[in-house]
């Protein structure tokens, strides 16, 4: 699985029974302050649940979600099981999806009675048999229980008939898709959700006769039922959690083709018949490319019986894994002609991450979600080996370290940070587990892993392991042990630091006239923690640079000079980590001549350290703002003129004051003009265009955009397509023209993309110039069923919360974080810390900050991890306030 919206940047802007029944008849909100006081004893009824030794007289009902004791008792007694699941899906949204699931598996005894999870309201629930006979049961919240006594020893197989509810469905006008990560199939279909009980499953689907369908195993056989219905068979997948289980429907194009004797199967709602075709044997060829090496690397040929994906408009991630039948945003595979290559090599690395979930995640899977991070951390770690090499124009070690260091150090310099393993005692929460830490940090530690143990000694190591556990499941510990038996390196103290543990060390540079030296401390005094790590100085002298290794075991190192260096620039490999502090005389230096190193990745890495500052309060915005502009003009590489701009776009509206940002602008728009007019190719012409969208202020610039988005003033070299077109009319009527609403009229009447202008019909409301429509359009956020298309509730949020229009969104900033703990109960993984940063993201007033922080002291039982995702989006606000 990938999350897509990881950028540097600013946004353009007391009976258990009585008590389950009554929450699941109220709205969320209802039941999420009665739900904070029973996660505490979660983990403790888990296995209560159960209990008697002769299955009755239980003496409590299992906790809603899936309690870490109840997942752990039912690993010890439940094996093979399969799920025979069918479901009925109406053309109508409105109508209910309705269906039956056979569970057929093993039990080993009957000290207990057998709990299902399904997430559902009690009237849900139409029937439940054992071995065909009627059985009895009961409906606490988030399960189905049947009594100890009603089973034996032996094979048994539990058939439910329900209805499911829509949180997990994703149900549109002409599709739907099932996203079930991380603990959502349960409220779709009575299953036992916990990865390692993986299954088999067989489905069978009724749908619209023009609705195309697939699923995790190959279609084989569809039949007419008559009245405009069909069924579909699907064939009985491999063994896979219920997370993985997954299928959708509705009115799609398919195509295939042939890669190396394989058939891939393409499924699509794209109507640009030239964008498709454009694409179209790119993504193929990398899908292709990413199963080839895997096979060699991995030596375990594709274990799936077949590979195809769905293209979805809109997705809420980048891509979601499941084994034959992958889902990926759309838009992050057909691409605009200006793409960048930048853009092409993410295309690639979002495919290849996906393609390397097969094994690692998929084959190999984790026993429990607090090792989630080991299937995103491979996955990643593999699609930079698998993308770069086609890509030989492109500087990989530059593209790792933007990709990984900025949005993990985003995370990690807040209050709000976690370890990369955190504890999990109930599956409900393994959704706040996600973030930059398991994506991008956790691949800079796997980086240090490899260059500690060697090359040779991880992929021995990592073939060992899938082939060890493959069909199974594994945990973190049990990689360490296969590789501590690989390599003298004592891999236990290095995991506890790296791995088990939150933050970063903060190394401060002293510069004397006898050498460097590098004290490395822990932010957080009372741990006293150290992180061991080799690092890499560039030491600035007379325009040369010199590069040193020192190896930080300890509190400090020191690097013996022959004079006195001009800067000091630690971690100029891009694999070091840390918040390297500069010293005040590097700081001076860097700050002109960063633009001018001739390395790209040091100059990379000299204006991230050089941001750092600046959200320290070391460096003042302005001038920041000024040398990152002034390198903009000169920088001659993709990559970091693309850093540049981001840097640039956050210091822009986040932290220079209003009065500079408005001097500032008509400087930096003629910049970004000149750099268009000048760009040799589409794609840098494309970036800069991007970035005059999301900047441009003054009232000529504003003006020129007008004339481009009216196609009187077409960019030269630059073809524009419809997306582009319309997030014109969108920044356009952000800057409240004159003619915002004819502008946005006219753009609706341009789209030719049916999802495209759906899209673009929810979002109209939070462009309006009037405060009320866009007041009106957030009231209705307040109900789930309006947040179910998260990636356009995220653009208008944003839209809304723009910084144009801060002032004006400030009063709503508290209600939107009253909503933030039903919407992590609701939404999607990524959805909370979203939405968190769409609402803050725009704002930069004591008032919002003042916001925020009373918030925070009112809900002082706020979920730990959920608090945490407040902190880090706040974070940046609270920093531009203190200054």
């Amino acid at each position: 699985m990938t999350d897509t919206m990881k950028m540097n940047s600013m946004p353009v802007f007391s009976s258990a029974v009585q008590s389950s029944a009554r929450r699941l008849a109220t709205p969320h909100s209802a039941w999420l302050l009665s739900s904070r006081l029973t996660a505490g004893v979660a983990m403790l009824m888990g296995l209560a649940a159960c209990g008697d030794a002769n299955g009755e007289g239980e003496r409590s009902e299992p906790a809603p979600g899936v309690a870490v004791a109840l997942a752990e008792h039912r690993a010890e007694v439940i094996s093979s099981v399969r799920y025979d699941a069918a479901f009925d899906i109406p053309l109508s949204r409105d109508s209910a999806v309705t269906g039956t699931v056979d569970i057929s598996f093993g039990l080993r005894d009957t000290l207990q009675p057998l709990v299902l999870d399904f997430r559902a309201p009690p009237d849900h629930v139409l029937s439940v048999r054992l071995n065909g006979a009627e059985v009895p049961y009961t409906l606490p919240a988030d399960h189905i229980v049947i009594p100890g006594s009603a089973l034996s020893a032996g094979e048994h197989t539990v058939s439910v008939a329900f209805r499911s509810t829509n949180d997990a469905l994703n149900r549109q006008e002409e599709f739907f898709y099932a996203l079930f990560v991380p603990d959502r199939a349960s409220t779709a279909l009575p299953v036992f959700e916990q990865p390692d009980l993986k299954a088999r499953f067989a489905l069978t689907l009724t749908v619209p006769s023009d609705w195309k369908a697939l699923a995790n195993g190959a279609q084989l056989s569809r039949e007419s039922l008559g009245n405009g219905r069909d069924r579909v068979q699907f064939a009985e997948s491999a063994p896979i959690s219920t997370y993985l289980f997954s299928f959708a429907a509705g009115v799609l194009q398919v195509d295939s083709a042939q890669r190396g004797g394989r058939t891939l199967t393409m499924y699509h709602r794209e109507s640009d018949a030239a964008k498709f075709a454009r694409n179209r044997d790119a993504i193929y060829d990398l899908h292709a490319t990413a199963i080839d090496w895997l096979e060699e690397y991995t030596r375990i040929e594709y274990p799936f019986d077949k590979f195809a994906f769905f293209a979805i408009p809109a997705f809420q991630f980048g891509g979601m894994e499941h084994p034959g039948a992958i889902w990926y945003r759309a838009e992050s595979l057909f691409l605009d002609p200006s793409a960048s290559r930048t853009q092409e090599l993410g295309r690639a690395s979002l495919i290849a991450h996906e393609t390397a979930h097969m094994w690692f995640g998929d084959l190999v899977t984790m026993r429990w979600f607090n090792d989630v991070w080991m299937k995103e951390v491979f996955a990643n770690f593999m699609a930079a080996k698998i993308a770069g090499p086609s890509f030989p124009d492109i500087n990989l070690p530059l593209r790792f370290f933007q990709s990984h260091h900025p949005a993990a150090y985003n995370v990690d310099r807040t209050a709000g940070t976690n370890a990369i393993r955190q504890p999990l005692d109930n599956l409900r929460d393994a959704g706040s587990l996600y973030g930059a830490i398991i994506y991008q940090k956790a691949p800079v530690v796997m980086q240090q892993l490899e260059s500690l143990v060697g090359e040779a000694v991880l992929r021995d190591g990592l073939r060992a392991y899938l082939d060890r556990y493959q069909f199974g499941n594994a945990t973190w510990t049990d990689l360490i042990e296969i590789l501590d038996a690989l390599s003298p390196v004592d891999l236990t103290s290095w995991s506890e630091v790296w791995v088990n543990e939150a933050g970063r060390p903060r190394v401060q540079v002293v510069l004397s006239d006898s050498g460097v030296a590098l004290r490395q401390s822990d932010p957080v005094a009372q741990r006293n923690l150290l992180w061991p790590q080799s690092l890499v100085l560039a030491t600035g002298r007379d325009s040369l640079i010199t590069l040193d290794t020192l190896y930080m075991g300890g509190r400090e190192a020191f690097l013996r000079v022959a004079s006195r260096p001009t800067f000091v620039l630690p971690g100029a490999d891009g694999v070091g980590y840390g918040r390297f502090v500069l010293d005040a005389q590097s700081r001076t230096a860097l700050l002109p001549q960063a633009a001018t190193l001739k390395d790209p990745l040091h100059r990379a890495v000299a204006f991230q350290s050089l941001w750092e500052e600046v959200l320290e309060d070391s460096l003042a915005a302005e001038p920041f703002a000024r040398a990152t502009l002034n390198a903009l003009r000169q920088e001659d590489n993709e990559l970091v003129a693309q850093q540049l701009i981001g840097l640039l776009r956050g210091a822009y509206w986040r932290f220079v004051p209003d009065a500079v940002r408005i001097q500032m602008a008509p400087e930096v728009e003629s910049v970004l003009w000149t750099l268009l007019d000048e760009a040799s190719s589409a794609g840098r012409k494309g970036a800069y265009f991007s970035a005059l969208t999301s900047m441009a202020l003054s009232d000529s610039g504003v003006a020129r955009l007008e004339r481009i988005w009216r196609t009187q003033e077409p960019p030269a070299g630059l073809p524009l397509a419809e997306q582009q077109y319309i997030a014109l009319a969108e920044a356009l009527a952000l800057r409240n023209v004159s003619n915002a609403s004819e502008i946005l009229s006219t753009q609706e009447s341009r789209i030719s993309n049916p999802d495209r202008l759906a899209r673009f019909r929810f979002m109209r409301p939070a462009l309006s110039a009037n405060s009320s429509t866009r007041d009106s359009l957030f009231a209705t956020f307040a109900s789930v069923e309006n947040r179910r298309r998260e990636s356009w509730v995220l653009d208008a949020m944003s839209a809304m919360h723009h910084p144009l229009r801060s002032q004006e969104s400030v009063g709503s900033v508290r209600a939107s974080l009253d909503l933030v703990e039903e919407i992590q109960a609701t939404g999607d993984i990524f959805f909370p810390l979203r939405w968190l940063s769409a609402t803050l993201d725009g704002h930069r007033s004591a008032q919002a900050a003042e916001v925020v922080r009373a918030f925070l002291r009112e809900n002082l039982d706020l979920p730990p991890r959920l608090r945490g995702k407040v902190l880090q989006a706040a974070d940046d606000l609270f920093r531009v306030t203190s200054q």
